[in-house]
């Protein structure tokens, strides 16, 4: 591999001997894969993730921690795939032995070395960090160091960016050294797509089931996709970018697609076209009969496939604010004029969700999010002594407006709880305004 001066001196042990093998796995890695050279990394942030803090990992937190003491940084802040375990979901004890004291003992510990690693924020875990809400977007045409199936099949495919499928260790070794080996899913003839898939289903396919059948077929291949404009037309909006979200993901982790080309849609589809596809490509149909033979392969692992779900899993990746718009909204009201006295965060309007339940008791709220599909947005506080574990609260990624305030009779005094309240309140504020 040809080498700049200055990737040369790194690797010599300019900047020491920590440095110098961290230049020498990534030369090792673009040997392995017949690159030719170095290139920069270009986009603002990373990505990366090994977010699990299982015991088995601990030589990578160990190495982890040899890059810290040798006072090397990723040259970008970073985000990072979700935690394993969410504070806002119960568990039973258990539960909690099992996943605290045995499975994910080295989650702190993981945690406290992204954050001398340059992760962007406390709260900087998610499987979604391309999305507008959070910010970390690359550009068309950036070269990426990022970790995470499906974020990265998203920022080559829909943001035109252009990242191979690291591992998290190399992620964050690119991202030290400011540079990655040049190969695949970074030069032009590595995002030629060696498969048509023709699209002929008579209704807009499911975006999950659609891409685990491409995934199966085409496994690390790029597909070039023909005939899904047919439902989503040429427009890259919000409803689309959110299909294309839930595809992408499915095409990575039943295959292991890292990019895909929409026809008409993905932005080198549009520019290029057909000039995409590489000589000697294979078709692949798919209609409503090969989607039904894909589900159906599916295993069913309950034992009675009749039996209603006890919980429902949904994320990775996470909901789009548009995708959460197709839920019933509940929305708490005490007049003619729907305020928003409940829903502090705003996250859009009535008019933006598909069905709206109002409800005028704060207790009653809380019983229909319970008991049926609703969502409402809020602070995330509930009442004191409400322990209906079909409620869970989950955080909003990215910023968000949150009304929070307080109304009071003049000539009654605010009781201790309350002033307390205040306090935090005006803390909060000034440490915005600070």
């Amino acid at each position: 591999m040809q080498l700049t001066p200055q990737q040369q001196a790194l690797l010599d042990g300019a900047q020491g001997e920590t440095m110098a093998k961290v230049v020498k796995t990534l030369v090792m890695y673009g040997d392995t894969f017949g690159a030719q050279r170095m290139v920069p990394v270009t986009s603002e942030y990373g990505h990366t993730v090994i977010s699990f803090g299982l015991a088995v990992m601990k030589p990578v937190y160990d190495l982890y921690d040899r890059l810290i003491e040798a006072g090397l940084t990723s040259g970008q802040k970073f985000t990072a795939d979700p935690r394993p375990l969410d504070k806002n979901v119960p568990t039973s004890l258990l539960e909690d032995i099992v996943f605290r004291k045995i499975m994910y003992t080295q989650q702190a510990r993981y945690e406290e070395q992204l954050r001398k690693l340059g992760i962007t924020a406390d709260d900087g875990y998610t499987c979604t960090c391309y999305l507008e809400q959070v910010g970390n977007q690359p550009r068309k045409g950036d070269i990426l160091s990022w970790a995470e199936s499906s974020a990265v099949v998203y920022a080559n495919s829909v943001l035109g960016a252009r990242c191979n499928r690291n591992s998290g260790m190399l992620e964050l070794m690119g991202s030290i050294a400011g540079f990655v080996p040049e190969f695949g899913l970074l030069t032009d003839e590595g995002r030629k797509a060696h498969w048509l898939i023709e699209v002929k289903c008579q209704s807009r396919p499911e975006p999950q089931l659609l891409g685990s059948a491409i995934g199966m077929k085409v496994m690390e291949d790029v597909p070039y996709v023909r005939g899904l404009d047919t439902w989503l037309g040429t427009e890259l909006n919000d409803e689309n970018r959110a299909y294309l979200k839930d595809f992408g993901a499915a095409t990575a982790s039943n295959g292991a697609v890292g990019l895909y080309h929409i026809e008409n849609l993905t932005p080198e589809a549009r520019e290029q076209g057909e000039a995409l596809l590489h000589e000697g490509f294979q078709t692949y149909v798919i209609d409503d009969a090969e989607l039904e033979r894909v589900k159906r392969s599916y295993p069913v692992i309950w034992k009675d496939p009749a039996a209603r779900p006890e919980l429902c899993f949904v994320g990775c990746p996470h909901l789009t604010l548009e995708q959460l718009h197709q839920y019933p909204y509940a929305a708490f009201t005490q007049s003619d004029t729907n305020l928003n006295y409940a829903e502090e965060v705003v996250v859009g309007t009535a008019a933006d969700f598909n069905q709206v339940v109002y409800v005028s008791d704060r207790a009653t709220i809380y019983s229909v999010i319970a008991h049926t599909n609703c969502v409402s947005t809020g602070s995330g506080g509930l009442p004191e002594g409400f322990g209906d574990d079909r409620l869970v609260t989950v955080p909003l990624t990215g910023q968000h407006d949150m009304r929070l305030g307080y109304i009071k009779l003049c000539s009654v005094p605010l009781s201790e709880s309350g002033r307390e309240f205040v306090d935090i309140l005006r803390q909060i504020l000034r440490e915005l305004e600070g």
